[in-house]
């Protein structure tokens, strides 16, 4: 069973990156119309999940709301957030995501498949520090008079 998580925290990490919170009763949220509010931004609702966990449900508003929702998904699923976002929980608009703690195993996983990813451009930078390194070598011999011979 997943850490309960409480809309306030995951608001403030919403609100930290600059969307604004619209404060939307949960009647408002469930109405399923993202795109009828003037401004983007986001309204929060506690919810039990089928395990019987407290969740959060986010869901992104505005005329911009796909958007809004992309970026609702990138800051929570940040290392340093701690979230895992899913979007396939019944009843939920395409507006709409749920957000819960993430668990230990996920974001071990999320490390490797992050390091995955960097390992060409991190064996790319190694390459080029000793090519670097290499030819300051060289010009330091150089600048020494010590040439080869041959």
């Amino acid at each position: 069973m997943s850490r309960t998580t409480r809309q306030h925290t995951i608001a403030g990490h919403l609100a930290a990156v600059g969307l604004p919170n619209l404060h939307l009763s949960e009647a408002e949220q469930k109405e399923g119309r993202p795109g009828r509010h003037e401004s983007d931004g986001f309204a929060v609702r506690q919810h039990l999940d089928e395990n019987g966990a407290l969740v959060v449900i986010a869901g992104a508003y505005g005329p911009d709301w796909f958007m809004t929702l992309a970026q609702m998904r990138y800051r929570l699923e940040r290392p340093y957030v701690k979230c895992t976002v899913t979007d396939d929980a019944p009843g939920l608009g395409d507006h709409e995501i749920v957000v819960r703690w993430a668990t230990s195993q996920e974001l071990q996983a999320r490390k490797r498949a992050e390091a995955a990813r960097q390992a060409p451009l991190v064996a790319m930078l190694h390459q080029q520090v000793k090519a670097e390194r290499a030819a300051a070598e060289r010009q330091a011999i150089e600048d020494a008079g010590q040439t080869g011979l041959w």
